[in-house]
């Protein structure tokens, strides 16, 4: 890379939604730079749930998450106290790691003729009267003709997001060896679990290894003191969440934090830079749609920038897509933290047992949005 260099089509970030709009850019033959900030493949907060809308578009690229080992997951149990509801899922899913997945996705762009550099970090995005300019950490500066924004949950420099709806919420991830018989329980379930200001959901990946991601509220999580104090007031709160982790081993010395989390950004300022991923969407974590935003958008950013279409149409399409799933999700989430919803969810999906299907048909991309090549 020379200290004055320029290309085509810059993508910042090399997660789900920048791997896919690169690998589509250049397959269409496209010269495609990708910088990625991280020199290898890495775990992230997520749930790590594939809905049927993220394979299809796995799938496209020629990814089958089954031969990589993925989970399939058909059920969905909620936990919230004592009290447990079981309802099967409208579609089945796919549990995958981030790190196998995200590796899986960038070497596909790299065979489409994407030139990858990793363990470059970017410093500034400036646009200019035609183009952009992106200066590198070590001085470097690279011109572009389009760039596309896909650093995930975090805001590059100058260019932060802004509309969240649930801003007050901390992520946390943490990986555990389970006792067998605790992990067959979970085979083909994904088990959710609603606890004083917040909520998590358990599954397995490849491997057999078992994946707690969790959302809590800030306040609640300072009042408790930490981690090892969530996770000691959660398995009280939630008895079933203490048979599983009983005999557990965690895999990582700390669970993996992220903060804030701007759950209910949807669309964003119309500044010419293509933004894909949770740079344009952050739904909540709950749906389980995240991945297949990421991957949704990338795909149709990159077809309207081969249509010659600008960010701003591409942005207004992918938004109104979205914002059915969004006006629905982000007020369930604001409410599933709070004492309320704790002692109604159990009850009601008790008493109509077809809600939960609802909520998850109610919280995806809609099929005619989605991309058939």
């Amino acid at each position: 890379m020379t200290p004055h260099s320029s290309v085509e089509n810059l993508v910042i970030g090399g997660g789900l939604a920048g791997s896919m709009v690169a690998m589509r850019l250049a397959t269409a033959g496209r010269e495609v730079l990708l910088i990625e900030k991280e020199r290898d493949a890495h775990p992230k907060v997520c749930g790590e749930f594939l809905s049927a809308e993220a394979v299809h578009y796995l799938r496209q690229a020629g990814i089958e998450p089954l031969d990589l080992g993925a989970h399939a997951i058909q059920r969905v149990r909620l936990h919230s106290g004592a009290s447990s509801v079981d309802a099967r899922l409208p579609f089945t899913a796919l549990s995958l790691s981030r790190s196998i997945l995200d590796q899986a996705l960038l070497v596909k762009a790299g065979e489409a003729g994407c030139t990858i550099q990793r363990g470059v970090c970017v410093e500034r995005l400036e646009a200019l009267s035609r183009g952009w300019s992106v200066r590198l950490r070590g001085g470097q500066t690279i011109g572009a003709e389009n760039t596309f924004l896909a650093t995930g949950k975090h805001d590059l420099n100058a260019w932060e997001r802004t509309g969240a709806k649930q801003p007050d919420l901390v992520g946390f991830k943490m990986y555990w060896r389970l006792a067998p018989a605790q992990s067959e329980i979970l085979r083909a379930t994904m088990e959710l679990f609603l606890f004083r200001g917040g909520y998590g959901g358990l599954s397995l990946v490849e491997g057999g290894t078992a994946n707690l991601c969790l959302v809590v509220r800030r306040r609640t999580l300072r009042s408790l003191g930490g981690w090892n104090e969530l996770l000691h007031a959660m398995q009280i709160e939630v008895p079933v969440l203490h048979e599983r982790l009983k005999n557990a081993a965690p895999l990582w010395q700390k669970p993996l934090a992220i903060s804030p989390i701007p759950y209910g950004h949807l669309g964003g300022p119309e500044d010419g830079v293509w933004r894909v991923g949770d740079q344009v969407a952050v739904i909540p974590s709950f749906t389980g749609d995240g991945m297949s935003i990421a991957l949704h958008s990338a795909a149709l950013a990159a077809e309207m920038n081969l249509a010659h279409r600008s960010p701003t149409e591409y942005q207004r399409r992918l938004t109104r897509q979205l914002r059915p799933a969004m006006r629905f999700a982000t007020p369930l989430s604001q409410a599933m933290v709070t004492p309320a919803a704790r002692i109604a969810a159990p009850i009601l999906l008790s008493l109509l047992p077809g809600t939960m299907d609802r909520i998850a048909r109610s919280t995806r991309i809609p099929a005619h949005a989605l991309l058939t090549t």
